[in-house]
């Protein structure tokens, strides 16, 4: 097992979303973070890895830098997401074979996952199909990063793991509605047909798809039990266990919001994956991670934030 506490542990992604709550998990747990971002390393250059690498001389890594977007940011640049996840995951993994570090935690994502993968998914079929179409570039560079760390520890020994966290949301997410996610899109587009008195507000699809919300405190902390107490070489999904369909969760965000008009859907955008609930008894089995934040509860929390100060 890695001892977290006293360790130096480098966070690709640091200043991210997802990065800030890591550091601070690994803090509690006793650990010396270092979070990177791209202006102190740009993970697309393998020199600049290496250099990140020989300067922060981590005994622990968790690789959570990567381009990500909502499906209109997928569709719009399908080329770019993969190349780029790619690229900086399997130039990162090679770097730290060289160096050595003792423990590489890699995010992975739910997109992996075959369009048509039984419910609840189940990290055994996780090639059983090919990704739904609109993220499937995304879903199979972070895929390839799975086949890499697998490799590495047959032919090296590297302790590198990877988790499959679906979709997070939370304060500090990305409210640009070009490039965020459906939560932070949705409470945007709530609390703006709130303010300005809409009668309606617009959406994609036709709202029956179903998805699986993390609440991103909750995820920091599965990042930090995989750092500390997992590694072996299968994919572990990370989630809450709770599936919700895309209607319903319009019709809470809308009420929490306080926006009382109507909500209508186009069906001419798309739907995405129909159903997405991942099987979390692996992630509670090996190392004790459990989601403890309900979705209403994470949801209120999200729009007050966004309501109490944050960027426009």
């Amino acid at each position: 097992m890695f001892e977290i506490r006293g360790a130096t542990v480098a966070v690709t992604g640091g200043t991210g979303f997802l990065g800030s709550y890591v550091l601070d998990e690994l803090e509690r747990a006793g650990a010396r973070p270092i979070g990177l971002g791209r202006s102190d390393y740009d993970l697309l250059d393998r020199a600049a890895v290496d250099r990140m690498l020989a300067t922060t001389q981590p005994d622990g890594l968790i690789h959570l830098a990567s381009v990500v977007g909502g499906i209109g940011a997928n569709r719009a640049e399908p080329g770019r997401f993969f190349y780029e996840n790619a690229l900086m995951g399997i130039q990162l993994l090679e770097a730290c074979r060289v160096a050595q570090t003792p423990k590489v935690v890699v995010a992975g994502t739910v997109c992996a996952y075959p369009k048509h993968a039984p419910v609840p998914f189940r990290e055994a079929d996780l090639w059983n199909g090919y990704p739904e179409d609109t993220n499937a570039p995304y879903g199979l560079a972070k895929k390839m990063l799975l086949v890499q760390a697998q490799a590495y520890r047959t032919e090296y020994g590297c302790n590198f793991v990877c988790l499959l966290p679906v979709n997070l949301y939370g304060p500090g997410d990305n409210f640009d509605l070009d490039t965020g996610h459906v939560i932070p899109a949705m409470i945007r587009r709530f609390v703006s047909a709130r303010e300005h008195s809409l009668d309606e507000v617009v959406l994609w699809g036709d709202g029956t798809p179903t998805r699986e919300f993390l609440y991103v405190a909750d995820a920091a902390r599965a990042f930090q039990l995989a750092l500390a107490h997992y590694d072996a070489p299968e994919p572990v999904n990370v989630g809450s266990g709770e599936e919700i369909s895309i209607a319903h969760l319009a019709a809470v965000i809308a009420e929490l919001c306080g926006y009382q008009g109507r909500v209508v859907w186009d069906p001419s955008q798309p739907n995405g994956q129909p159903r997405r609930k991942v099987d979390t008894r692996r992630a509670a089995e090996l190392f004790g991670f459990e989601a403890t934040t309900a979705l209403r509860d994470g949801l209120q929390r999200t729009i007050e934030w966004f309501t109490e100060g944050s960027p426009a």
